[in-house]
């Protein structure tokens, strides 16, 4: 182990000395300084993992296999990281597929954002939206001129219905209702963010879902429906 230790050491001296030489050349032997210098730190890692396998009394077959291991390792972290992003989007679909409502993050041709979302069996189309970081799960209707949470949800994303005025009056799949206005500090639908959007909060027991209306669908560049699924672009 001493010898290894002087042999990195001297390795190094002698690199950084013939390094200093160079002076303003900006080469050593012919090589540039930079190449030269990530040369020797790659031989001195070489030469210290070498020195600690054969100095580690394992049979030739065992390190042979330890070393196919550890390649494999790093082939496949390089691998993952090379397509991290398709990796990205296969994880999305998988997710939208499993947890209803989950909004598939994707880039149109034009390079902007969009999000695609599939329609439900009830014939609606569902998106998990983060009101102020929080999870809410919201119907999609055009013909809800504004966002309205139920006061639940708006509970759950930091607004305290108990200190809310309902004197706007709104219509429901439950009749006329009150609502109070609100306004969200950030409101995301997959890569989609929209700040300081107005919305709505229903009365307590008067809204069976909150709402994603208009007052966000139209603040998008468009939307189009494809088959049974619609999406949003930014």
């Amino acid at each position: 182990m001493n010898r290894t230790l002087w042999f990195v050491f001297g390795a190094i001296g002698i690199g950084l000395v013939l390094l200093l030489a160079s002076g303003d050349s900006g080469t050593v032997f012919g090589v540039q300084d930079d190449t030269f210098a990530r040369t020797l730190y790659l031989g001195i890692l070489a030469g210290v993992i070498a020195t600690g396998i054969l100095g580690s009394g394992l049979r030739f077959g065992q390190i042979a296999r330890t070393m196919a291991i550890w390649v494999l390792i790093i082939l496949v972290l390089m691998g993952g990281y090379q397509y991290r992003y398709e990796l990205q989007d296969i994880a999305s679909r998988v997710t939208a597929g499993l947890i209803p409502g989950s909004p598939l993050s994707l880039v149109d041709g034009d390079g902007r954002a969009a999000v695609m979302i599939d329609r439900l069996s009830n014939g609606h189309f569902e998106v998990r939206a983060e009101i102020n970081g929080t999870a809410v799960t919201t119907m999609i209707d055009t013909g809800a001129t504004s966002t309205v949470l139920t006061a639940a949800d708006a509970a759950r994303a930091g607004f305290d219905p108990e200190t809310l005025s309902f004197t706007i009056p709104i219509m429901t799949a439950n009749g006329e209702a009150r609502a109070a206005r609100i306004v969200a500090d950030e409101i995301r639908v997959g890569d989609i963010t929209r700040s300081r959007m107005p919305m709505l909060v229903a009365e307590a027991g008067r809204l069976d879902r909150s709402l994603l209306g208009m007052n966000f669908i139209g603040s998008l560049s468009g939307f189009d429906m494809r088959g049974e699924r619609l999406i949003l672009r930014d």
